[in-house]
């Protein structure tokens, strides 16, 4: 201890070995709460699961089941097969043919063929690894053989290469052609189409329009031929039908394998078939006839119309300009209109009927009286002229239409009076749509006659002021020709049902403009426009009459007003003619309106179009056999000495 009784703690020692931990004693572990705990998750689990099969089996079930059922439904569409036009005598203007388009997906058959020989490297087979180049190149030279060169095969090779996931190859294959082809090769995929043909090409176009296989519809099962313009558009949904499905259920849902009994089918329903007040061969003539004038004219444009005298019905209504719905490019919109019913000008002298009408009916004058016609007249503020200079002409009531006298048609309507002439225009059917059942038909234009200025009917009697369609113009002298009854204008005449059954579309109503009497002495004057006789007793419109037949027509020709100067141009004219065959028991009614053929300066066509009127009525008389007039037309004095 080294002087001191302190003792000195021994140096610690440090441990050279792994500490040692001293832990708490733990308490034995509860397995009763555990056992709970479990108990009450199965508990729960197995109420979750009754609940579900509840829902499930319960209120669930139907619509499971239905869900399901869909499924292992395969679904198949069955078109209807679009209905027919056909023309009075029964021929197709259009009809439907089956058709299929070829298309083929490059991308999944370059994937394809990638996985088949994977395949065959995995498996170790003997079979050849398939060359993407080489099928396509087969393909396209089998294919381009079959089509017959209507495809060739570069443009097929360039398709079925192509770096995109869809393509089509070809379209209007023939169903058989198109199974054959994809017997050969099962990766072309075969599409139904139906195409729509139009034997006689461009004859009726304007009326018939055109029918196109539709695909803008995300729905495939609507892509089907829908009408585009013309009465393929107006009345497609009788000629369309109703599409109808199959349903089949298959073991596999998708393999075609169809399990027997299981067909549900909801047929399709065919599209009727349109018989129309055509004839075919007719309008193809009144075409060409109307196209040839138009051109030796050198018209603008013209449109002509023929009309049962009795009934109203259209045999053929033309344009100069058509176009081919059975080309399936290429088509002008401007071409594709029918301005026989839409467009309207103002008639100009033809109009001069409704005060011939007037002036019979309210008795102001006969026939045979004499007017002294002074060669300008005073309305209102306006100074109106003839056409030609002269004197004052003893003209007779029927000289005034025949020499197409401005003057004396005002004198005589004014004698008539404002309010007989606006309820004679009311029952011509002017300023109104005539129903005769085509698209875009225009309703004219006649002024209200509250509107009336004083000038008004300065304009008016003389054929200005108002406007008509060719359509409208010939029905005034339907009225004329059928002692004095206007029967609206039809083209459509029946409806023929998928099942055959015949319905006749509804007959318009007839109207009483004048009685027939009235009728048949305006009727007989205007015999006078045709005639040909000396000391200045001809009518204006010569070219027109037709050996052995009473012809009653009138000629008129209307300037068109040039906006560009605000007054009426001396150049630009409405060529017309409105006439009856044959005028002592009529049969067919006729209209023709030139559009600014060469008045000035051109050929004698460009200033009437009295010699179509000839022509036609020369081919009506032959190909419907119409017989002679039986006695040659009286002479009738326009002129006094």
């Amino acid at each position: 201890m080294h002087g001191s009784d302190r003792r000195v703690a021994p140096p610690r020692k440090v441990s050279t070995g792994p500490r040692q931990l001293v832990r708490k004693k733990r308490k034995p572990p509860n397995h009763h709460i555990r056992v709970v705990v479990v108990r009450f998750l199965l508990i729960a689990a197995l109420v979750a699961a009754g609940l579900k099969l509840v829902q499930v089996q319960g209120f669930e079930a139907e619509a499971l089941a239905a869900k399901a059922e869909r499924q292992r439904m395969t679904e198949i569409d069955l078109p209807a097969h679009r209905g027919s036009i056909l023309d009075r005598n029964g021929m197709e203007l259009a009809f439907s043919v089956e058709s299929r388009t070829l298309a083929f997906r490059p991308k999944a058959q370059r994937k394809d063929i990638d996985t088949y020989n994977e395949n065959l490297e995995k498996d170790e087979s003997d079979a050849k690894p398939l060359n993407f180049d080489t099928e396509t190149e087969n393909m396209a030279r089998y294919m381009a053989a079959k089509l017959g060169g209507v495809v060739s095969k570069g443009e097929l090779l360039g398709k079925l290469r192509k770096d995109t996931n869809f393509v089509y190859l070809a379209h209007n294959v023939e169903p058989a052609l198109a199974r054959e082809i994809q017997d050969k090769y099962p990766s072309v995929i075969l599409e139904y189409r139906a195409e729509r043909e139009y034997p006689g090409k461009t004859t009726a176009a304007n009326i018939i329009g055109v029918a196109n296989w539709r695909t803008e519809d995300r729905d495939a099962t609507k892509h089907d031929l829908h009408g585009l313009a013309g009465l393929e558009s107006l009345r497609d949904n009788q000629l369309a039908g109703k599409a109808g499905r199959q349903e089949v259920a298959t073991e596999l849902g998708d393999d075609g394998v169809f399990i027997p009994g299981t067909k549900r089918v909801w047929p399709a329903v065919d599209g009727s078939d349109l018989e129309l007040t055509i004839d075919a061969d007719l309008q193809y003539f009144l075409q060409q006839s109307l196209a040839d004038y138009v051109a030796t004219s050198q018209a603008r444009g013209g449109s002509a119309v023929i009309m049962d005298a009795k009934n109203g019905e259209v045999y053929a209504l033309a344009n100069d300009k058509t176009f081919d719905p059975s080309a399936t490019t290429g088509w002008n919109r401007d071409s594709m209109g029918n301005p026989a019913v839409g467009n309207m000008y103002e008639p100009g002298s033809v109009n001069k009927v409704v005060t011939a009408l007037c002036a019979i009916s309210q008795n102001v004058t006969s026939p045979l009286d004499v007017h002294q016609v002074e060669d300008s007249i005073q309305v209102s503020d306006r100074t109106i002229r003839d056409a030609w200079d002269h004197g004052t002409l003893p003209l007779t009531t029927t000289g005034i239409f025949a020499k197409s006298s401005n003057v004396g048609t005002l004198m005589l309507a004014q004698k008539c009076g404002q309010d007989e002439y606006a309820e004679l225009l009311k029952k011509l059917g002017l300023g109104a749509r005539t129903g005769v059942g085509l698209s875009g038909e225009s309703p004219g234009s006649v002024p209200p006659r509250g509107q009336w200025s004083g000038s008004t009917f300065g304009n008016l009697p003389i054929g200005q002021g108002l406007a008509m369609t060719v359509l409208q113009m010939a029905g005034m002298y339907q009225a004329l020709a059928n002692d004095g009854v206007r029967v609206p204008p039809r083209a459509v005449a029946a409806v023929i049902t998928p099942e055959g059954e015949r319905i006749p579309e509804p007959k318009p109503t007839p109207v009483r403009v004048v009685d027939a009497k009235t009728a048949k002495t305006v009727r007989d004057m205007f015999r006078a426009v045709v005639q040909k006789a000396p000391n200045k007793n001809s009518g204006t419109g010569v070219p027109a009459a037709l050996t052995g037949y009473q012809i009653a027509g009138k000629t008129g020709t209307a300037q068109q007003f040039d906006k560009a100067v605000g007054r009426y141009s001396q150049e630009k004219y409405w060529i017309t003619f409105a006439g009856i065959l044959p005028a002592d028991n009529p049969r067919f009614v006729v209209g023709i309106m030139l559009d600014q053929p060469k008045y000035v300066g051109g050929p004698p066509e460009g200033k009437s179009a009295a010699p179509l009127f000839h022509d036609i009525a020369s081919h009506l008389a032959q190909t419907y056999n119409i017989p002679l007039s039986k006695e040659q037309t009286p002479y009738l004095p326009l002129l006094l000495p």
